[in-house]
C-alpha cells in the first residue's frame, strides 16, 4: 500500500492539496489535524484539560474518520463534527490539547489504524506525518506558504466568521511556535521530503506539482497498457487518439516510433499509463533488432497487451509469429483491427478471428471510429494496481560504467557485505542486481549494472543483453552514479556514458573510484583530464571514493540528495520572468536575419529534469540558450542534474 505523508504548518494549504491528490489517484485520505480538532472538541465539551479524563471520554465516544477525500467526515461517537472542529473556538485551543504526550501518543494508534485499513493508498496529512506517524512513507512532502497568505486562507475557512487576517496571522504566528517547539513530536521537515511552496500557487498548480512527483518515482500504481504490433499498423495514431491530443509521431513511414513512450491516459473514471512501442519485427536487423526488443520488454512490464492489426492488409505471417510471443506473456491481450474506416472495411477484418486473439475490436484511429468501445475493453482488463509500478518510495540509484571500473565493488561496500561478484575479469557482471541500502540514514535502491564496453548497436550476444538490460535500468532510476577509475585515464567510452545520462534526463553523480591508487602525478593529469573532457558536466557531483577500503563512501549520500534536490527543483513562474526580463535588458538575444527576436515570457515545462520553455518571436541561437542555461544555474543552482531549455515561436497577437 501507497502512503503519501504531507506536512506542514496549518494555513499551507495541506487539507485541500492532500484531498485533491486522493481523488485524483481514487485513494484513502486522513486529515490527522482533525482528529487532533476532534480530541479539542471533546475537552471543551468535557470542559477539562487533563489527558486521562479527555483518553476516558476517547473510549466513550470514540473518534471516527471517514477517509473520502470527496466529502470527509469526522464523528466523536455518533455526532457529526465536521463542522463544528472548525469553528475558532476550537482552532484556539487544539494546540495546547494535541501538545499533551499522552493525547499524542493515544491518537498516533488510531492513526495507525485507519491507515492500516486503506484498501489500496493513502495520503496522510498533518504536523508530523513524515516524521513520526509514517516515517516510511513513500513520498513525503512538506508544504508551506508565508504568513499572510496563510492568514487569508485560513480565516476564509473559518465555519463561525472572520476574525481579519491580522488576527488570524498572530494566531498562527502562535500556533507555529507552540508546534516547532513542543518536546514531543514537533512541527519539522523529514530529512528526506520534497519542500514546496505554495504562497504563490493556486490549489491545482500545488496539486500538479505533487502528482508530478508521484508520476516521476512510479508511485501512482497506474496500471500499464502496453500497444504492440508491426511498424506502420497505426500504433502511435491510436495512442494520440486515446489520450486526446498529438504528441506520439506520426508518419506514413513505417519504423518512425523506436523507444518506448509512456504517457497518462484517463477512461471511465480510470487512470492508466499507455506504452506506445516500435514496430515488431520476427527478423531485425541494424536499429530495428533494439526496437523489437523494446517492444518485447514492454510485454514483460506492462499489465494488459493491445496487438493492433492493419484490417486493410490483414494478418500477415510477422503477425501469426508474434501472437506466440504475446501467448507466452500470459497478460491479457486484446486484438485491435485498425484503420476499419466503415461497415464495408469491418465485414472484411471479421477474418482476423483467424488469429486466434479472440474477437477482434474494430477501430479507425484516425476517425476515432470505435475507439470508446476499445478503451471500454481495455479498462475491463486493467488491474487495479499496476504489477510493474515501483511502489516502495525509495529513490533509485543505478551504477554504470565501463566494465571493471569497481561498480561491483562499490555496490560491496556500501551494501557492507558481498551481494554482487567482483572479479578482475572484465564483464563479470551481466544482469543488475537490485538491493535496498541503508546510507546517510536513508534507505537508497541501488541497481548494480553490467559494464558498457561500446554501442548497442555496435554489441552482440550477451553482451547486447547486459548493455540493454544496463539502458533499461538507466531509464527507471532516478540518478545514475557514474563510476570512473581515477587511476587511469578517463577514455572515451566514459566520455559517452556520461552524454547518454545527460541525454537520458537523469540526475548525475560521478564516482570517481580507485582513489587510494592515485598518486600526486596522477592527481594532476586528473585535473587537467577533468578540465579539458567534463567541463559540459561541471554541473554533476563528483565524490572520490575507494570502493575496496570503504574510504569515502559516507560522502555518496549527500551527494545523491543534492543531486536528487536540483532534478526536482522548480523555479514560481513569477520569479523566473522576473530573472530573464533583467537577463534579456543586460544581454538581448543577438539579431537574425536583420531582425532580433523579442522573448516574450518563460515557463517551467517539468521537473526531473528541470525543463523550461522560452516563448519568442523568432528562434533563438543555440549560443543563446546555452547562455541562458549557464545563467539559470547561477541563480538558481540545479546542482546534479542537466537542464534542458527549449524555444517556442509564438506569433505576437494582432490587436
Amino acid at each position: 500500500m501507497i502512503v503519501i505523508a504531507i506536512d506542514g504548518p496549518s494555513g499551507a494549504g495541506k487539507s485541500s492539496t492532500s484531498r485533491e491528490i486522493a481523488r485524483r489517484a481514487g485513494w484513502n485520505y486522513l486529515d490527522t489535524g482533525a482528529l487532533y480538532r476532534a480530541v479539542t472538541w471533546l475537552a471543551l465539551s468535557l470542559e477539562t484539560e487533563d489527558a486521562k479524563e479527555i483518553i476516558q471520554g476517547l473510549k466513550t465516544s470514540p473518534i471516527r474518520f471517514v477517509s473520502n477525500p470527496e466529502e470527509p467526515k469526522v464523528f466523536c461517537g455518533d455526532v457529526d463534527i465536521t463542522e463544528e472542529i472548525r469553528t475558532s473556538r476550537v482552532t484556539d485551543a487544539v494546540s495546547a490539547i494535541s501538545a499533551n504526550p499522552a493525547i499524542r501518543q493515544e491518537l498516533l494508534g488510531l492513526q495507525h489504524k485507519i491507515i492500516e485499513k486503506a484498501d489500496r493508498g493513502i495520503v496522510v496529512e498533518g504536523r508530523d506525518i513524515g516524521t513520526v506517524v509514517c516515517p516510511d512513507a513513500a513520498l513525503k512532502i512538506y508544504l508551506t506558504a508565508d504568513i499572510s497568505a496563510r492568514a487569508d486562507r485560513r480565516d476564509a475557512e473559518l465555519a463561525d466568521q472572520s476574525l481579519g487576517t491580522e488576527a488570524v496571522a498572530q494566531s498562527l504566528a502562535a500556533r507555529d511556535e507552540i508546534d516547532s517547539t513542543r518536546t514531543v513530536s514537533p512541527l519539522a521537515m523529514a530529512t528526506d521530503a520534497v519542500h514546496i511552496d505554495s504562497t504563490e500557487l493556486t490549489l491545482e498548480e500545488t496539486a500538479d506539482r505533487i502528482w508530478e512527483l508521484l508520476s516521476q518515482r512510479s508511485l501512482l500504481g497506474l496500471p500499464i497498457v502496453a500497444i504492440l504490433g508491426r511498424p506502420n499498423v497505426g500504433k502511435s495514431t491510436l495512442i494520440n487518439r486515446f489520450i486526446g491530443r498529438r504528441e506520439a509521431i506520426v508518419e506514413d513511414t513505417p519504423g518512425v516510433t523506436r523507444d518506448r513512450v509512456q504517457y497518462e491516459c484517463e477512461w471511465g473514471g480510470r487512470r492508466f499509463i499507455i506504452m506506445d512501442t516500435g514496430g515488431w519485427e520476427s527478423k531485425p536487423d541494424g536499429i530495428s533488432v533494439q526496437v523489437s526488443a523494446g517492444a518485447e520488454l514492454a510485454m514483460e512490464e506492462a499489465d494488459v497487451l493491445c496487438f493492433v492489426v492493419d484490417a486493410q492488409v490483414g494478418a500477415l505471417d510477422e503477425d501469426d509469429i508474434l501472437v506466440q510471443e504475446l501467448r507466452k506473456a500470459k497478460k491479457p491481450t486484446i486484438l485491435v483491427a485498425n484503420k476499419v474506416d466503415g461497415d464495408n472495411d469491418e465485414s472484411d477484418a471479421h477474418a482476423l478471428w483467424n488469429i486466434g486473439l479472440g474477437e477482434p475490436h474494430f477501430v479507425s484511429a484516425l476517425h476515432g471510429r470505435g475507439s470508446g468501445d476499445l478503451l471500454d475493453a481495455i479498462v475491463k482488463e486493467m488491474p487495479e494496481v499496476g504489477a510493474a509500478q515501483v511502489q516502495d518510495g525509495y529513490r533509485r540509484i543505478a551504477l554504470i560504467g565501463r566494465p571493471n571500473v569497481g561498480k561491483s565493488s562499490l555496490f560491496n561496500a556500501l551494501a557492507g557485505e558481498s551481494r554482487s561478484i567482483v572479479d578482475d575479469v572484465a564483464g563479470t557482471t551481466r544482469d543488475p542486481v537490485d538491493e535496498l541500502i541503508e546510507i546517510g540514514d536513508q534507505v537508497w535502491r541501488f541497481i548494480d549494472t553490467a559494464g558498457l564496453r561500446k554501442r548497442a548497436n555496435q554489441a552482440s550476444g550477451t553482451d547486447y543483453y547486459a548493455t540493454l538490460r544496463t539502458q533499461t535500468a538507466l531509464e527507471r532510476c532516478e540518478v545514475a552514479a557514474v563510476v570512473l577509475d581515477a587511476s587511469n585515464p578517463i577514455s572515451e567510452q566514459d566520455l559517452r556514458i556520461i552524454t547518454m545520462v545527460e541525454e537520458a534526463g537523469k540526475a548525475m553523480v560521478i564516482v570517481m573510484n580507485k582513489w587510494d591508487l592515485v598518486d600526486e602525478d596522477r592527481r594532476d593529469q586528473l585535473d587537467k583530464e577533468i578540465d579539458r573532457h567534463l567541463d559540459q558536466v561541471e554541473w554533476a557531483q563528483r565524490v572520490n571514493v575507494a570502493a575496496k577500503t570503504g574510504w569515502h563512501r559516507d560522502r555518496l549520500a549527500p551527494a545523491l540528495r543534492t543531486a536528487l534536490g536540483g532534478w526536482e527543483q522548480r523555479v514560481p513562474t513569477a520569479k523566473l520572468n522576473s530573472f530573464l526580463g533583467a537577463l534579456i535588458g543586460a544581454t538581448p538575444p543577438p539579431v537574425r536575419g536583420g531582425k532580433q527576436p523579442k522573448i516574450y515570457y518563460a515557463t517551467q515545462a517539468g521537473i526531473a529534469p528541470p525543463k523550461f520553455v522560452i516563448f519568442s518571436s523568432g528562434w533563438i541561437e543555440a549560443s543563446y540558450r546555452r547562455f541562458i542555461e549557464r545563467r539559470l544555474r547561477e541563480e538558481f543552482g540545479f546542482p546534479g542534474t542537466p537542464v534542458m531549455v527549449a524555444i517556442r515561436v509564438k506569433e505576437r497577437d494582432k490587436e
